[in-house]
């Protein structure tokens, strides 16, 4: 409705603008002709009535935008009937229909009475022959008989998928058991799936016992406090188990019962929603474009075809087709989040934000130089080819207009407090011209911002990556709508990125359209030679129109307040990329490690050396084996790393004493990602405990202690190669640079970084130049220290084994020659 009524509000002004464009561009002898198209009718007063002058070409795209609208529904309505059924099919029933009418004439009754008391017990059964009921019992017994067989497979794929223990099972070693269920599994899958198919089948999370919850508590903190802080919390926990935690853990598992998943609402409304602070920097998140790659160089042509390669996604993901995500090919992931990754907005109230949902968004809005534009995305009842996007988006950078009065710095409402801007939106922009550009914008199918400086990676310069990821962190505070899902970036060097807003879903989530977007744009559309969009270029297109502005003088002082607060918020990021290319996941694997155990014990290594103490530390793990999960908290900061690390910082060590303490770190570290997975975590579960107390009113100094702990140390693995569109080995320069975040605490880092291929990590450093403790620069100097000397400690280990070798070797062939 956003949409409509910003067309229908915007059309005398939008014909005028089309007819301007078309005298300005089209020859002479065109004018006319593509005036009366953008017009799309004219009709004269007479005498002896109307005479009424359609536009053939109007006409046309009308129709076959109704044909399209119809065809995808069709495919949908399809689609969810597959989806619905899985993982039998719909010609399931129809052999199950069969067999039933089979046995009417075979005088064998697999029924078992059932059929015969169906057709006695039809309503209107005076009215029908003896044959036609009995072929209506049949076909209802059968068709009874197959929904039980589809609700049976699916409860026991719910069930096998319920079965954890494989993921505990040591690398390349499977027991018989899980060779067993794995087969189960393929055969309870059924084929083709759908990327919905397994939502019903996915088991709900559990919820852990209490006791289980606060003994892993414990242990977690054990690190990190001294003996008389330890007994404290030691009795806090006690205290917490004796009283409230029954009652707390009563209405949970209630909630579990009834609720898909006990954790992701409240996670969303209550970590997200809530929070009255900037969602830039804050919350945000961003994703870089290729390392090395830049497909062509040409702003808006690039622009173009990753818009179009978006749109293929979003058809895909409308109509379900996207192939669903398994662990180990086999395993199903839940598919919950991608549903809102197109036409979503989160939108600002006094005290929580909603996430508003649309469907079939037909535009998209662009910004430009202070200006906004509307582009529609569709033509003729197809999508906008990437010649005619590249068309679009050239006319918006030749536009020469200015900013009106308010509009350069709008944006920047959505980069402060959610207060003010959710006060401004109910002041100024819900009535008149300012409520249908807004929204325009919030009905939009995602955001683009056509950037004016080039970014991206450039060895030649030194903190090319650090300004790149600034730009897509924070950008200029206001050349971004934090509120959209997602805003698209691009910059005139051919460059791209994506800021993400967060409520909506998790980084793997946008990553796997990421992926998909830049495999489509490389190795299927392409460009010319030129660097421009293939096929034809289409100068008949309407032109993108301005968005209309009423800012008074009063809303552009909340807009200037609102900015200088994003400013100061954005100035005080200290950003640090930083590309390990040492070694990579092919020389960990062959030290028989966890690639993600080695980052995370490299970066205690490096926090102790930074800043000389333990901290708490946050590592994200996902939860999506289950229906509707998206993540838990991996505490990283294990007595067996502060083990490790005093061992790495006394010289009196050995090298045996330092690589025994590693791989019982490292394998600490893998067991409680695993625990984390499974639904046996820790963080998750005392975070719905505390806001069950909150309901209740139940005070209670445990969990208002637990949760108020600061995470110095944030950190996060962003995912590779989740659909493996792209050999690696063969195209080693089409990898991703990852993406990143800003720190969580005031004097703490974030951390973020991705494992490319088998031979580079790139590591994302955040923190704050307003703390004195933290230097982004400084710790990525001590990532790179801490993941040299950990190596060394095999390499060490491996010459001795080769010298020990050497030496029984040599002994052998004495041997002989005696």
């Amino acid at each position: 409705m956003g949409g409509l009524s910003s067309f229908q509000t915007d059309r005398p002004r939008l014909c005028r603008e089309l007819l301007w464009d078309s005298f300005l561009q089209a020859p002479e002898k065109k004018k006319m002709a593509e005036a009366h198209q953008a017009v799309g009718f004219q009709f004269t007063v007479r005498p002896d009535g109307v005479d009424l002058k359609l536009s053939q070409e109007v006409i046309k795209n009308i129709y076959l935008s109704g044909v399209t609208a119809w065809k995808k529904k069709a495919i949908q309505f399809k689609n969810g009937i597959l989806t619905g059924v899985y993982p039998a099919s719909p010609s399931s029933w129809l052999i199950v229909v069969i067999a039933m009418m089979s046995s009417l004439y075979t005088y064998i009754d697999p029924s078992l009475g059932m059929i015969e008391a169906i057709k006695e017990n039809l309503p209107y059964k005076d009215c029908m022959s003896v044959q036609t009921r009995a072929v209506l019992s049949a076909i209802l017994f059968a068709t009874g008989l197959w929904l039980f067989f589809i609700y049976l497979m699916r409860y026991t794929l719910k069930a096998l998928l319920s079965y954890h223990g494989w993921i505990f099972e040591s690398h390349g070693k499977m027991s018989r058991a899980t060779k067993l269920w794995l087969s189960l599994v393929k055969m309870f899958s059924g084929r083709r799936p759908l990327l919905y198919s397994f939502q019903a089948a996915l088991p709900r999370l559990p919820v852990p016992r209490v006791d289980d919850t606060v003994q892993k508590y414990l242990e977690s903190v054990r690190p990190l406090l001294d003996s008389e802080q330890y007994n404290q919390m030691e009795i806090l926990a006690n205290g917490f188990k004796e009283t409230e935690a029954a009652q707390l853990q009563r209405y949970l598992i209630l909630k579990s019962w009834w609720a898909t998943n006990y954790v992701s609402d409240w996670w969303e409304e209550y970590i997200y929603l809530r929070s009255r602070s900037p969602i830039m920097v804050n919350s945000n998140f961003y994703i870089m474009d290729l390392l090395y790659v830049t497909p062509t160089h040409r702003q808006a042509a690039r622009a173009g075809n990753v818009v179009h390669a978006m749109l293929q996604y979003r058809r895909k993901l409308e109509r379900g087709e996207h192939v669903p995500l398994r662990a180990l090919g086999i395993v199903p992931m839940c598919s919950t989040q991608m549903e809102r990754m197109f036409n979503t907005t989160r939108i600002p109230g006094i005290e929580t934000d909603i996430v508003q949902h649309l469907t079939d968004r037909k535009h998209l809005i662009v910004y430009h130089k202070g200006r906004f534009f509307k582009v529609w995305l569709y033509t003729g009842g197809r999508h906008l080819l990437p010649s005619e996007l590249e068309t679009q988006f050239q006319r918006i950078l030749n536009d020469k207009s200015e900013p009106q009065p308010g509009e350069l710095k709008l944006a920047a409402l959505t980069a402060g407090d959610r207060v003010p801007w959710a006060r401004a939106r109910i002041k100024y922009f819900s009535h008149g011209l300012n409520k249908v550009s807004l929204d325009a914008i919030e009905s939009a199918a995602f955001f683009l911002t056509l950037d004016e400086e080039p970014q991206g990676y450039d060895p030649a310069k030194d903190n090319s990556l650090d300004i790149y990821a600034k730009s897509l962190l924070h950008g200029k505070c206001y050349d971004r709508w934090f509120d959209k899902s997602f805003t698209l970036i691009s910059y005139p060097n051919g460059k791209m990125g994506v800021n993400i807003e967060h409520s909506w879903a998790d980084a793997p989530i946008v990553g796997h359209m990421w992926e998909y977007v830049l495999a489509t744009d490389c190795f299927h559309l392409g460009y010319t030679e030129e660097g421009h969009c293939k096929g034809d270029v289409n100068r008949g297109l309407p032109c993108p129109t301005r968005l209309q502005w009423q800012i008074s003088a009063e809303c552009q002082d909340v807009i200037e307040t609102s900015y200088l607060l994003a400013r100061q918020l954005a100035d005080d990021v200290d950003f640090h990329g930083h590309l390990f290319s040492e070694f990579g996941k092919g020389l960990i694997k062959k030290c028989r490690t966890s690639p993600d155990a080695f980052i995370q014990l490299a970066l205690q290594l490096a926090q102790f050396r930074d800043q000389g103490v333990f901290c708490l530390t946050y590592e994200s793990s996902m939860t999506r084996m289950f229906r509707d999960g998206r993540t838990e908290t991996v505490r990283s900061c294990t007595s067996e790393a502060v083990a490790f690390v005093r061992a790495m910082e006394d010289p009196r060590s050995t090298n045996a004493h330092r690589l025994a303490l590693f791989q019982r770190a490292a394998e600490k570290h893998q067991n409680m990602y695993r625990l984390a997975m499974t639904g046996s975590g820790i963080d998750r579960h005392l975070f719905c405990l505390y806001i069950v107390s909150k309901y209740l009113g139940v005070e209670s100094p445990f969990l208002k202690k637990v949760l108020s702990e600061p995470w110095k140390l944030s950190t996060s693995q962003t995912p590779q190669q989740q659909l493996n569109l792209v050999d690696i080995n063969k195209f080693p320069k089409y990898v991703g640079a990852g993406g990143g975040f800003g720190p969580v605490a005031d004097d703490g880092y974030g951390v973020s970084y991705i494992i490319v291929g088998e031979n580079l990590i790139t590591f994302h450093i955040s923190s704050k130049f307003s703390s004195p403790d933290t230097d982004s620069g400084r710790f990525g100097q001590h990532i790179w220290k801490a993941m040299i000397d950990i190596q060394a400690l095999f390499k060490l280990e491996n010459n001795k084994r080769m010298v020990e070798n050497g030496k029984c070797v040599h002994l052998e062939h004495l041997k002989k020659l005696m």
